[in-house]
């Protein structure tokens, strides 16, 4: 009788995968910190850049675009459990990803999913900060750096999904 093997949770690019989310979770909450604590952003109102780029606080109790708010405690532990048992799959995913570039790309995922999961849980609501706009007639999403590293994450990813390339010889792994 064969055993079923059991997939690796380790694997070659692990490492390079949880440093660049390590990295990524830092660099969030670094920002988040300045921002709030040191900069005061929730006191100074809209804080104009540029002509098209705004400072601004904006707390997001939902997930992208404020969908699915969460007024309660149920839902804010709804979605802190949501986005946690995505960060263990893609962590799960990481063990078994054979190109550096998708290391990187959950990663980046990983570590920014793990900062708005952070403000969740000490804030209640995600923190954002970052608008951008054209005059007074389209304004993109708040947003802060967490979402930044996932949408470069989910970027290179759709790199790879367009472009696969060819896998490392089984010789490099």
């Amino acid at each position: 009788m064969k055993l079923p093997q059991i997939r690796p949770l380790w694997g070659r690019l692990s490492a390079l995968g949880f440093a660049v989310a390590i990295a990524g979770f830092l660099s969030d909450r670094l920002s988040k910190w300045w921002l709030l604590d040191v900069y005061g952003i929730g006191e100074r109102g809209i804080v104009e850049i540029t002509p098209f780029f705004n400072l601004v606080m904006a707390w997001n109790k939902g997930v992208s675009y404020g969908l699915f708010t969460a007024e309660t405690a149920a839902g804010r532990a709804i979605l802190i459990g949501f986005a946690l048992l995505v960060t263990v799959l893609l962590g799960l995913w990481l063990a078994r990803v054979t190109k550096p570039y998708m290391a990187v790309a959950l990663g980046l995922i990983i570590g920014g999913a793990v900062g708005n999961v952070y403000d969740r849980v000490k804030f209640g609501a995600v923190a954002d900060f970052f608008s951008f706009h054209i005059d007074d007639v389209f304004y993109w999403y708040i947003f802060n750096i967490a979402d930044v590293w996932i949408v470069a994450g989910v970027g290179l990813m759709l790199v790879d999904a367009v472009f696969p390339g060819k896998e490392p010889d089984s010789a490099q792994k």
